[in-house]
């Protein structure tokens, strides 16, 4: 092989921004690791994220429709057809053909991702005739999002068939991919745990404030107002508050917050390291997506999840409630919040300091180590 190994990552991101961050975390991790990246970006194009060096290339840009996924939408919000599936199958075999990867990586798909099988089976199948055939990997959170046992036993199929390596960027010590993916053992030969892909540790800092973000800000309006009403309760209500509601939380939504809020409180779309603002609060409220835990991790703050649960999704109670069970973190349910609720909850956080374990969170170097190893193998 002349040169560093070539990989082509795939991410797409439908509704938040989670999945993107933690791609360019990974992808920096990559470049670090010696690999040249071209990155296959195919959502929109808004979330401020660096990639580390690779290069990024945008395919015609897609997103969900609204927050159950039941559909795609185009950057017009004009419903995806035939001949958009064409344009993007054909925009990615095109940079796979150019790109010549000797290893390809796909965020989620089989796992998640399925409404994206009109671009992603052909790639698959345009890898398994192609001589020297690349690797494939897969990059997946630490909890998947519960299926149907038939459902799981169909993306066992698919990584048993085509995928050479599963990714799972977490810690078993916290929990095992088997816990939230039935069909674990169907494909145990190809997993490898990485560790959380984190960002460093922020320098430690005097704490005043609390700090809530809503992610992507995407399905966040409900805890904002609610940490808004709250902020008149607690013992901390004399504190600054800071309230960051994401890029993708509607124009509408975030005028309403500013103009209702009171001396003392700051409305801002994001900051620029969300772990570093952490290590100086007194208290994080957020919901419980596994960036913003990520981010919670490295700078030890006390924090209240109020993981997301619409449309049946499990990932982020089953996150919020492990945690919880272990001390690190206090729950509101999303169907009980109120600003009293969530005002308690802040109380009892910010009473009680939080000493998280020690967990792995090098998933990115691990990735290339563990990505390099394939390629070679």
């Amino acid at each position: 092989m002349a040169g560093p190994p070539r990989l082509l990552f795939h991410v797409q991101h439908l509704l938040g921004i989670g999945h993107l961050r933690r791609a360019a975390l990974l992808a920096q991790g990559l470049v670090r690791g010696g690999f040249a990246v071209t990155v296959a970006q195919g959502g929109e194009p808004s979330a401020p994220f660096g990639f580390g060096g690779a290069e990024v290339v945008q395919l015609p840009p897609l997103r969900s429709a609204g927050s159950d996924f039941g559909g795609l939408v185009d950057a017009a919000g004009r419903p995806l057809d035939a001949a958009g599936e064409a344009a993007r199958r054909d925009a990615l075999l095109a940079l796979f053909d150019r790109v010549k990867p000797d290893i390809v990586l796909l965020e989620s798909f089989p796992f998640g991702r399925r409404q994206m099988r009109f671009e992603l089976v052909p790639l698959l199948q345009r890898i398994a005739a192609s001589r020297p055939r690349p690797r494939v990997a897969v990059s997946i959170r630490d909890i998947l999002q519960r299926r149907k046992p038939e459902r799981e036993r169909e993306t066992a199929a698919l990584v048993a068939a085509h995928v050479d390596r599963v990714l799972v960027h977490g810690d078993p010590s916290l929990v095992r991919l088997e816990e939230s993916f039935g069909a674990a053992d169907r494909i145990a030969d190809r997993i490898a745990y990485t560790g959380y892909v984190a960002p460093p540790a922020p320098a430690p800092r005097p704490r005043d404030g609390v700090i809530v973000s809503a992610g992507g800000g995407a399905v966040g309006a409900a805890l904002l107002r609610a940490a808004l009403d709250a902020r008149a309760m607690p013992r901390q209500g004399a504190l600054p508050w800071t309230l960051l509601t994401g890029p993708n939380l509607p124009a509408t939504d975030f005028d309403r917050l500013c103009a209702a809020s009171a001396a003392g409180v700051t409305v801002a779309r994001a900051v620029p390291d969300l772990a570093a603002a952490l290590a100086g609060a007194v208290v994080s409220v957020s919901q419980a997506g596994y960036n913003t835990v990520m981010d919670i991790a490295v700078s030890g703050v006390p924090a209240v999840l109020v993981p997301f649960a619409g449309s049946g999704e499990t990932e982020q109670p089953m996150r919020a409630a492990r945690l919880a069970t272990l001390g690190l973190v206090a729950v509101v349910d999303e169907a009980g919040l109120t600003p009293r609720s969530l005002a308690d909850a802040i109380d009892a956080a910010a009473a009680h300091p939080t000493h998280w374990p020690d967990l792995a969170l090098d998933g990115a170097a691990v990735s290339a180590c563990l990505l390099r190893e394939c390629v070679h193998g």
